[in-house]
């Protein structure tokens, strides 16, 4: 009850502040307040306000939202654990019969080039003597026989 008065208080008032800015010519401004201003009412109207008074003050309402927090949590953390472990007890047999069937071959780490892409094994370059010079074509050495080696 003492709700449902402060909230009527609270919409009077409103309505009064909306009519002395209307009265100044700030039409919009106005019509804003009236509306701010008529929703306690509503709600008091609707029921509920009474709704809210009557969940704040009911201790089996305030238990109700524990069982619900409790339930929220339990879902995060396994969820989390979840992720953490690679999925469910099912997708990680999956994935474990599947890796079993596609073994690799020992030899599948070397590339396989096929016979076009084979080729004799490219000679290094031998270091020149460093002169007194710039030594320009000593620096691109290294960088044409990595060149050479790709077939590049």
């Amino acid at each position: 009850m003492i709700a449902e008065t402060v909230c009527s208080a609270v919409s009077v008032a409103g309505l009064g502040i909306a009519a002395v800015t209307a009265y100044r010519k700030r039409f919009l401004a106005a019509a804003r307040l009236a509306a701010y201003s008529l929703v306690p009412l509503g709600l008091v109207m609707t029921g509920a306000v009474q709704w809210v008074v009557d969940t704040a003050f009911s201790p089996t309402a305030w238990a109700g939202f524990g069982v619900l927090a409790a339930a929220w949590l339990l879902f995060m953390v396994t969820r989390a654990v979840e992720r953490r472990s690679g999925g469910t007890r099912k997708e990680r047999r999956a994935a474990a019969r599947a890796e079993r069937r596609e073994a690799v071959a020992p030899d599948a780490s070397a590339p396989s080039l096929g016979p076009a892409g084979r080729t004799a094994p490219v000679a290094q370059p031998k270091p020149k003597a460093q002169s007194g010079g710039s030594g320009g074509s000593d620096d691109f050495s290294d960088i044409e026989a990595i060149l050479k080696k790709h077939g590049i």
